[in-house]
Order: C-alpha cells, then sequence, then structure tokens
C-alpha cells in the first residue's frame, strides 16, 4: 500500500417530563393512563433497520460474493532443499466475468522473481491457483484468470453507463485488510479529480478520495456506490502510520472500464505515443527549459512526416536544441509526467496538435501528428 477528524453534532436537549412516552414510564403498571398510552407505542421488530443500514446490507450481500482474496506466493527451499511456497503478500480482487477474469491492483501482484504463483480464494473459501494475464503498472491495474465453475463466479456489478459522481455521495469498500477477508467500511466520496503519484512511477489522475477506511490488504477492492455498482477499485492511503487515516484513494470505474478489456485480449495496454524518444526531466530543469525535449524523432513515423525535430550537432560540437513539447491539444506539458497522460486521454490512430518550442530561440508552432503504439 502506498503511504500517503470527526465533526460532533451537539445533541438536541429535550425536556421529557411532559411527553407521552414519559407518561407511560411514570404509570403505575396496570394504571389507566398506561393503558391509554400504550395503544400507540408499537414495539420495534427484532429484525428493524433503518433505511441506510439496510441499503448497506443489501449492497454486501450482492457484491461480497464478486469480491476475492488474491495471495502472491513463493517459492523457497528448507534445509532439505525441499521446494516450498509460502505466502509472500496479499490483497483484494474483484470477478469480472464468468470466464474467471480477476482484477486488482498492479503491485499486489507485481513479483521481482520469477518464481511466484498466485492463489484467488472466493466467497464461498474455495482456492484456485491463478495465472496473471498483464498488467499496466502505470495505472497500477491488473488481471489475473482462475479456471473456476461459472457457477462459483458472480462478476462485479458495472453499469452500462458510468453515471456522473458527486463529492458527499455514499461509498462503500470492500477488502481483506490485514487478511481479515470481506471486510466492508462505509463512507463518503470526498473529494474527485485527485493526482496521486502511482506505483507505475507516474501519477494517476482522476482518482477518487474517500474517507471509507482502507487499510493494508484492501488493495485491489471494489468502491461501490449505493446502488451496488462499481464505482472504483481502492488503491492506496495517504498515512503517516501506514493504517487508515480517513484519507484513501481509489482507481476511478472510467478507467478500470478503458484498461482491463485490452488486458484481457492482449495482455498489454496500447500506449499512444508520437514516436519520439525524450531526453528526462531533470536534464530539462538544469537547462531552465519547462516542457519535454525532444531527444530524436524515428524514421518513418507521423512524427517525422510532420516535421518534428530532435537534437542535433554543430559543427562547433555543440548541440543544438530542436523541438520542446509544451502542450498536447488545450493541455499544457511542463514534464514528462504531463505528456503521458495528456497523450493518454487520446487513442491509437488519433490526430493531435502537437505545440512546440522550437530551437535557441523558442520559435512557437503547432503540428498535427497521429499517434501510434509505442508499446
Amino acid at each position: 500500500m502506498a503511504r500517503l477528524s470527526s465533526l460532533a453534532c451537539p445533541l438536541l436537549a429535550v425536556a421529557v417530563a411532559a411527553s407521552p412516552i414519559s407518561s407511560v414510564l411514570a404509570a403505575p403498571h396496570g394504571s389507566v393512563a398506561a393503558s391509554q398510552d400504550a395503544q400507540w407505542i408499537t414495539p420495534m421488530t427484532p429484525n428493524a433497520r433503518l433505511q441506510s443500514e439496510q441499503n448497506t446490507i443489501d449492497v454486501f450481500r450482492a457484491a461480497a460474493p464478486a469480491t476475492v482474496f488474491v495471495t502472491q506466493n513463493r517459492t523457497v527451499r528448507d534445509w532439505s532443499m525441499k521446494a516450498l511456497e509460502v505466502p509472500a503478500g496479499s490483497g483484494t480482487g474483484f470477478i469480472w466475468d464468468k470466464h474467471g477474469h480477476i482484477v486488482t491492483n498492479y503491485h499486489v501482484v507485481d513479483a521481482q522473481r520469477s518464481s511466484v504463483s498466485y492463489t484467488v480464494t472466493l466467497y464461498n473459501q474455495k482456492t484456485y491457483k491463478a495465472r496473471l494475464v498483464g498488467g499496466e503498472p502505470r495505472k497500477d491495474i491488473a488481471v489475473l484468470k482462475i479456471d473456476a465453475p461459472a457457477s462459483e463466479l458472480t462478476p462485479i456489478r458495472v453499469a452500462a453507463r458510468a453515471g456522473k459522481l458527486e463529492v458527499g455521495q455514499k461509498a462503500i469498500a470492500i477488502g481483506n485488510p490485514y487478511g481479515l477477508d470481506h471486510t466492508l467500511t462505509t463512507g463518503v466520496i470526498s473529494a474527485l479529480g485527485r493526482e496521486v503519484a502511482g506505483y507505475g512511477g507516474v501519477s494517476i489522475r482522476d482518482m477518487i478520495q474517500t474517507d471509507a477506511s482502507i487499510n493494508p490488504g484492501n488493495s485491489g477492492g471494489p468502491l461501490l456506490d449505493s446502488a451496488g455498482f462499481l464505482i472504483g477499485m481502492n488503491t492506496m492511503i495517504f498515512s503517516r502510520s501506514g493504517a487508515s487515516a480517513g484519507i484513501g484513494f481509489a482507481v476511478p470505474v472510467a478507467t478500470i472500464r478503458r484498461i482491463v478489456p485490452q488486458l484481457i485480449q492482449h495482455g498489454r495496454v496500447a500506449q499512444p505515443g508520437l514516436g519520439v524518444t525524450l531526453i528526462s526531466d531533470d536534464i530539462a530543469a538544469r537547462v531552465g527549459i519547462s516542457g519535454v525535449i525532444i531527444r530524436q524523432v524515428q524514421r518513418g513515423t507521423p512524427a517525422a512526416k510532420a516535421g518534428l525535430r530532435g537534437l542535433s550537432q554543430a559543427r562547433s560540437g555543440d548541440v543544438v536544441l530542436g523541438d520542446v513539447i509544451v502542450g498536447i491539444g488545450n493541455t499544457p506539458v511542463r514534464n514528462f509526467d504531463d505528456l503521458y497522460n495528456a497523450l493518454d486521454r487520446h487513442r491509437v490512430g488519433e490526430k493531435v496538435v502537437v505545440k512546440l518550442e522550437r530551437g535557441e530561440e523558442r520559435r512557437k508552432l503547432a503540428v498535427e501528428v497521429v499517434l501510434i503504439d509505442i508499446r
């Protein structure tokens, strides 16, 4: 998990001395006053629930079977050199479809060694071996697959058309914090459009902020609305202690809907790009340039055909500045993070306007370039 007060409402004082209820309580047992007032008192049934409570219960009952426990296992050898599988990490995921695809965070399944395997435990406590279908670290999304009967698989509910989210609306998180499976916490959407440093080295934008408690082990679990539809995937928390501080972040469902089908079909995500190599941000900052410096333009690419220029070398041996990318359409670009997220809003084959500053004189111009898949 990444490490990134409530207000008490004063109770309204109510005088109860003259209320009908207090009269009943004060009246002697069997008195006329007690029998008369008791006629309008209806005792609550044992299963009585507030509407909000019942809604939370209904959402949990519907979504819990779609939520799974994901375990990463590593192979080690004991003193006799016998190979053993031991748990190396755990998190949460949710069932995407009846084919056994499981969606979780990339950081839950990311492995630095080849001797890693995965298991997924369903709501019915049956455990299946899983294989990694694909992942997109820059969005912190991964897809696993298990071979389980369709009858045991309950996909998470995803609305056919994404509704508008509002700050203040109910948010329900289900996960496995600290290995405690199928734990529910509730809260509200605290903010929208947050930009958070992601696991893959670039920021993840348009994140949902919620105060529903999210702790280690909740990663990859669903964040749901009051209708039980997926609105995001719990990904990280802001905390100085490592435990929930009431500030959690979830990848929005719009991003999940775009990324997951690509991972299922191709095992990777198409990354729209210009077909150029770039100078690192620290070098650009060192020479006082705001924007992304093009190092080299790849031959035969739309960028080359559009006339984009990279660095060149003068006869004196000095490096001559070519083009600096300062915008994509109406989105300003100050660094690589800005460029990646600006291009990520578009699709491969789409034509975009690249705003440039050219040469030492920083001449401004705009060029149309068709995006290509640079993965």
